[in-house]
């Protein structure tokens, strides 16, 4: 495959004596070596300051809209139902990476044993899709909730929510679940060293000494036909969202009902932009340096954890009042 090359050239970036016992023949090693961010090694720590920072920023918020939603009976719906469904994955695929990624900048630990590669890789890709279905179920939401306003709680029911709940988590699991599969039965025997600070799906697939396809295609089918998808649902529900709006009698009505939507476009965006950014960087950008790869790749996992919280804590009344009560003494 043409990306080959690229994963081979990575040992300039590494000492002699690991580049050449890493690249020696060898067949399915029982550990990879994840380079962190190749080319930019110096600034590990540097680069580790703003990460550590906005991982820890994104547990703290996300832990905080799981404390409001839970604590705050006013909370319980379907709405911050499917936020509190959106805070947990959120949690998942921050700490499924950022670990990792802070010992090899901080400590230089890069080696990660394979079986604990597929599954990082795996539990990456498998939260993305039900994050991609979360958002599709807060669409749905919006929609019931302006539309048919007055069958909204009869719609969507705590059952619902849960079966559409049960339905995303399945819908990621099923769906993912051949990567892993195929990525373990290719031979692995040019290299162990993965130019990348996680172990994403196409940088282990590119190692192996075997033809690729399979992992290709079924990589760029799930991710445009998911992706084509989801934002279709997503598009066809606002359109009939917007319809509603432009229909209501007075400018007031139109704003404050548009304006119960805002948070959640705002988190489609800050997850829907960074990802297409990776992806076409990743498939098509041959000519941009590895680093600014790894770096886009980087941000697609760590920004959205830490933006999506904020957004709803910021845009969301009731959350933003509860979290006022909580850090306001009584009797002030």
């Amino acid at each position: 495959m043409q990306e080959t090359p690229l994963c081979l050239r990575v040992g300039h970036f590494l000492p002699y004596s690991m580049s050449d016992s890493n690249t020696t023949d060898f067949t399915n090693p029982s550990t990879f070596i994840l380079l962190g961010i190749p080319g930019l090694e110096a600034a590990h720590v540097w680069i580790s300051i703003p990460f550590c920072a906005i991982y820890v920023i994104a547990l703290l918020a996300n832990f905080t809209i799981l404390f409001i939603v839970k604590m705050e009976p006013s909370l319980h719906g379907p709405m911050y139902y499917f936020l509190s469904m959106l805070a947990i994955s959120d949690l998942g695929l921050s700490t499924s990476t950022l670990p990792k990624m802070l010992s090899i900048f901080w400590f230089n630990s890069r080696e990660i044993d394979f079986s604990a590669c597929l599954t990082q890789m795996y539990f990456i890709h498998c939260v993305s899709v039900m994050e991609s279905g979360i958002f599709v179920a807060m669409a749905l939401d919006r929609y019931v909730a302006i539309c048919h306003p007055l069958r909204h709680s009869a719609i969507l029911t705590n059952t619902v929510v849960a079966k559409i709940g049960l339905a995303v988590v399945l819908r990621g699991g099923m769906l993912v679940l051949p990567y892993p599969f195929l990525v373990r039965r290719w031979p692995y025997c040019r290299t162990n060293i993965i130019p990348h600070s996680y172990c994403e799906h196409m940088a282990m697939v590119n190692l192996a000494c075997a033809d690729i396809r399979v992992s290709n295609y079924y990589g760029l089918f799930l991710a445009f036909f998911l992706s084509s998808l989801d934002v279709c649902f997503i598009a066809v529900s606002y359109t009939q969202i917007l319809r509603a709006i432009f229909s209501l009698p007075t400018k007031d009505a139109r704003l404050k009902t548009f304006g119960t939507c805002i948070s959640h476009l705002c988190v489609i965006l800050a997850s829907y932009i960074p990802a297409l950014f990776s992806f076409l960087t990743h498939r098509f950008g041959h000519n941009v340096a590895l680093h600014f790869h790894i770096l886009i790749a980087n941000m697609y996992l760590l920004v959205p954890p830490m933006l999506n919280p904020i957004i709803y804590g910021v845009r969301t009344k009731q959350i933003r009042n509860r979290l006022l009560r909580l850090f306001t003494p009584k009797g002030t």
